[in-house]
């Protein structure tokens, strides 16, 4: 899978690192110089019928050049499965693909953790690919979800995080109560911990509004439509209870709370929808680095979409895989959460020089901090790792989502190291893709303070 890749730029800790957007073009430079040359075209659908497609060309048929086509087509529906989320891979042109496809995204296949969270655990249905012909394909079908930027009336937001529930009271906008309540969800098996607990930090907000017309609220997960189909938060409660109890535990506090307007999404929207609130602009991609990564997607036209956008496990390394970060959870090689997460700073750690042994992630990223801070070169090589990574990951990104600004924020994030991710990022976009004029963004400290409340507040119309 040799194809000629030169880097302007090498992390400093992590020189075997080949990023895809460069893969890509490599590819498709290839493409563009063979007379051979095929169309593709592929559509990824949901039982719903919601269809994304794409269309490309694929170089012609030889040994050499269907190991290259392969991964290339292999690492781009892998993006697709976790940007915008299906079940139903429909591919033209290239039946050969379709039957390797389907091998690789099976139950024994090397993308089984995919096959069974996005098709079973999302979807209600194992992934399938079929090679169809283009007449066969079907046609595009997008939603945009009409939530946010609602602030007449007195309203709740919530966010439910792994260490604490936040909550706030608006009336017409303006917050009036705030506050973080700890809790410990991951591993409570008793699904009544949460009902309870979500239900209690919603009576504390209502104490300080003279009436509530609606609740809206974010939690890292997938939610569809206010169901839960797969969050972090409750896993420790067994599948039988999670199908009778959680995955309809909105709808339950809705009826608590007498039917009025309640809507919950994935934290990363509301995430990017506090950003464009906040800086009065669209286009937005909200990425947050902290325990793991997390994205959120806001359109030219203001609206979120129910796209999944989970880019922690979006490839972003196309090294060969025996060398690259495998994620412990998936099994997959060189995906987001292992490069923008707490996590990348504890792999990086022992490459800069720190002997942290069996500490755990938060407390390391903690101790590099504190690191960074007394201007230990350590540390610094660590953040200006990452600061690469992250400017061609988000080159790649472009290729997937219209950006005119990209909020960066997560506790990896936060002190000086923050500072030398976003001007390394900087330094390789404008040297690399000056073509793209995308406009890197923290958050003030308002939107830090009530952003995320503020916009979940937001969601429901009244």
């Amino acid at each position: 899978m040799i194809l000629a890749i030169k880097p302007a730029f090498q992390p400093v800790l992590d020189p075997g690192f080949i990023p895809a957007v460069l893969w890509n073009r490599a590819y498709r430079a290839k493409v563009k110089a063979d007379p051979g040359a095929r169309p593709l075209e592929l559509a990824l659908s949901r039982p719903d019928g919601t269809t994304f497609r794409w269309s490309g060309s694929i170089l012609s048929s030889s040994a050499a050049n269907d190991v290259l086509t392969l991964r290339y087509i292999e690492r781009h529906v892998k993006f697709l499965l976790w940007q915008k989320g299906g079940s139903r891979l429909f591919i033209a042109g290239a039946p050969e693909l379709a039957a390797s496809l389907a091998a690789i995204y099976s139950k024994t296949g090397a993308r089984a953790f995919d096959w069974g969270f996005i098709g079973t655990r999302i979807f209600g249905e194992s992934i399938r690919v079929e090679a169809v012909d283009v007449g066969a394909l079907p046609v595009a079908k997008d939603t945009v979800m009409t939530l946010g930027r609602n602030l007449d009336g007195c309203r709740i937001g919530f966010d439910l995080g792994g260490s604490d529930r936040k909550c706030a009271a608006l009336i017409d906008g303006e917050v009036v109560f705030s506050e973080e309540v700890v809790w410990d969800p991951y591993f409570q098996s008793d699904p009544n911990y949460h009902l309870e607990g979500i239900h209690d930090s919603l009576k504390r907000a209502a104490a300080h509004l003279p009436r509530v017309d609606a609740i809206g609220g974010s939690s890292a997960g997938v939610y569809v439509n206010n169901e839960v189909r797969a969050a972090s938060l409750f896993r420790g409660v067994s599948p039988e209870d999670f199908e009778t109890h959680i995955r309809r535990v909105f709808f339950t506090l809705k009826e608590r709370w007498n039917h009025i307007p309640f809507e919950v999404v994935n934290d990363g929207e509301v995430t990017a929808l506090a950003g464009s609130m906040g800086l009065n602009a669209n286009q937005v991609l909200g990425v947050a680095m902290g325990t793991s990564q997390a994205a959120g997607y806001v359109d030219a036209e203001g609206h979120i979409k129910p796209w999944l956008n989970e880019l922690a496990f979006a490839p972003v390394d196309f090294r060969d895989p025996a060398d690259a970060p495998v994620d412990e959870w998936s099994g997959d090689h060189g995906c987001g959460a292992l490069y923008f997460s707490q996590q990348a700073v504890a792999r990086l750690a022992p490459a800069a020089g720190f002997d942290f042994g069996d500490m755990p992630f938060p407390e390391q990223l903690v101790e590099v901090q504190k690191a960074m801070a007394a201007e230990d070169s350590r540390a610094a090589s660590i953040y200006e790792t990452i600061g690469c990574y992250f400017g061609y990951a988000i080159a790649h990104y472009a290729d997937y989502y219209d950006i005119s600004n990209l909020l960066i924020l997560g506790r990896a994030t936060s002190g000086e190291g923050g500072a030398m991710i976003i001007n390394e990022a900087e330094t390789v976009l404008s040297k690399e893709f000056p073509e793209l004029q995308i406009k890197l963004v923290v958050p003030d400290e308002k939107t830090k303070r009530h952003g995320q409340a503020v916009a979940a507040a937001s969601l429901p119309p009244l």
